[in-house]
């Protein structure tokens, strides 16, 4: 198995996330600092900053409501609080796609790095859903405008068609089928407006709402919902 893949199926990370660990050095194989493109045999010991991993033999697919303040991060000596730690959960899982500190809301938390690549591959156009706050009224030009794209000029890219609609004085819902960074914070500030508050409701199939809970709180997916999830993203 190539060694990325292998990573990802301890639930350390995705695979291209597992690429940067190789690339820094802090994966081994039989003792041996690993490089990019390496195999994993049968029989090979791999380690992780000196500890041994293995692949997950359940794949574990959790709804975790992600406070504001929470950094999307493994490890982050400068942040006050990860996912990871304000998750505190059990087993190793991370998460399938970022959200900024200062949003909230739902966040799709796992050890299979199946799942997790193909939920990140922009390629795959997956929905995800988010009811936003600005700080003046939304008027129809600024729906029009968002729902046809918005070039972001300090990423220098265009941002995909996407469904808007207004809620609200000063709230929207927009459906993305991409994850630039700080896409939607980006977006309005190009059209002169600012958010307030970002909370994403919806990842793929997955809804915040179906679980009741709480910033902060997480819900193991039920097998029905973790069944469509997997058909959704394409993994067997």
């Amino acid at each position: 198995m190539r060694l990325n893949k292998y990573i990802a199926s301890c639930g350390i990370c995705s695979r291209r996330e597992a690429d940067k660990l190789i690339e820094d050095n802090r994966i081994t194989i039989g003792g041996v600092v690993a490089t990019c493109g390496a195999q994993v045999n049968e029989g090979d010991v791999v380690c992780f900053d000196g500890k041994e991993i293995h692949p997950q033999s359940d794949r574990i697919v959790l709804a975790y409501y992600k406070p504001v303040g929470v950094v999307c991060t493994e490890s982050d000596v400068h942040a006050k609080k990860t996912v990871i730690e304000d998750l505190g959960y059990k087993e190793r899982v991370t998460y399938a796609g970022r959200l900024d500190k200062d949003s909230e809301g739902l966040l799709i938390m796992s050890n299979d790095g199946d799942l997790i690549n193909s939920m990140m591959r922009a390629a795959n156009k997956h929905e995800k859903e988010y009811e936003v706050t600005v700080n003046k009224p939304v008027t129809g030009d600024f729906i029009n405008d968002m729902s046809g794209g918005v070039f972001l000029r300090e990423l220098g890219v265009r941002t995909r068609k996407c469904k808007v609609s207004k809620t609200g004085k000063r709230s929207f819902d927009i459906i993305l089928t991409q994850g630039l960074n700080r896409q939607i914070r980006r977006m309005c500030e190009e059209l002169g407006y600012e958010v307030v508050t970002l909370k994403r409701v919806r990842v793929m199939s997955v809804k915040l709402s179906d679980y009741n809970l709480k910033p902060g709180e997480y819900a193991q997916l039920s097998d029905e919902a973790k069944k469509q999830l997997y058909s959704e993203a394409g993994v067997k």
